[in-house]
């Protein structure tokens, strides 16, 4: 039982697009995108510095771009899992994946998605904080008290932590019991907390011209781990999440529940891997980092399908 999942912000590298477009119509698809989403995906992809990738308006589409430009080198086998799930933005991404959003709807959504929640970060200075380690209850009580959200819940000893910069610093020095490490992210903003709720109205009224598809695979929700059955719900938890934490570690527990016997990471792959290796052990995991990662991908989803 093989799971493709995609995912989120922060995963993204300087250069990380270059060896991608090498590939056949692969260099016209992303122009065709960057076309239709009024941005230079090539360019960020392959010249911009890290700093200008981190720029939400652009690594949101770039992040999208670069999942769905990986599924499709792996030609017929990503047209196969059993089931799909993104972390974050991930989830247009997989939203395609599953055949709910044709790739240039899920472009123009997320470059609107993108923009929306950069106007959000720029009302107050914020940002996102990696916790490794720990007891998740203790790690969430100790958030509430300096007024950050768990907005995270990554699973694998892996919670992030949201909110303005002065709460962020605060968490640095006064970390939660058992508690080993305290990460800032490359991301512009608090993402899904409050302080995105401006953005969710914006993406409603982008939302409502599109025509989504039933998905033809299992879609799971990272708002809760539940499977969706329907486009239309798709569509409104790819809206409300924005604003609402990622349960990724319900996203596994649902993984379990199913069988999944191999979990395969679109590019830039790697973060989602590395949780399913210590949260679903005995599932073979592979990420796209590159397309020399093709040809084991391929022969993997043909073994676990």
């Amino acid at each position: 039982m093989l799971v493709l999942v995609a995912p989120g912000q922060g995963a993204q590298t300087p250069g990380f697009l270059t060896p991608w477009l090498e590939l056949p119509g692969a260099a016209d698809r992303v122009a065709a995108w960057s076309d239709a989403v009024g941005l230079d995906l090539a360019h960020y992809g392959t010249q911009a510095d890290a700093d200008a990738i981190r720029d939400t308006a652009v690594a949101q589409p770039l992040l999208v771009a670069a999942g769905l430009l990986s599924a499709m080198a792996l030609g017929d086998s990503a047209s196969t899992p059993d089931a799909v799930a993104g972390h974050s933005v991930g989830e247009i991404t997989a939203a395609v994946l599953a055949g709910v959003l044709d790739d240039t709807a899920a472009l123009t959504l997320v470059r609107r998605r993108g923009l929306a929640m950069a106007e959000a970060a720029a009302v107050t200075e914020t940002g996102m904080s990696a916790l490794l380690g720990g007891d998740p209850e203790v790690s969430v009580a100790h958030l509430e008290k300096l007024g950050l959200t768990p907005a995270n819940m990554n699973g694998a000893g892996q919670i992030v932590a949201a909110g303005t910069l002065e709460q962020l610093a605060a968490l640095a020095e006064d970390k939660p019991e058992g508690v080993r490490k305290v990460m800032p992210l490359k991301v512009a903003g608090a993402f899904h907390t409050p302080h995105m709720a401006p953005a969710v109205e914006k993406l409603e009224a982008a939302a409502e011209a599109l025509t989504p598809a039933d998905p033809k695979v299992t879609y799971v929700s990272n708002k809760d781990g539940a499977a969706v059955a329907t486009g239309a719900e798709v569509l409104q938890r790819l809206v409300g999440q924005v604003a609402n934490p990622v349960r990724w570690d319900l996203c596994m527990e649902t993984f379990k529940e199913l069988g999944v016997t191999a979990l395969v990471e679109v590019c830039p792959g790697g973060t989602l891997t590395g949780l399913a290796k210590r949260a679903l052990p005995g599932v073979a995991t592979l990420a796209l980092k590159t397309p020399d990662d093709l040809d084991a991908a391929r022969q993997l989803v043909a073994e676990h399908v």
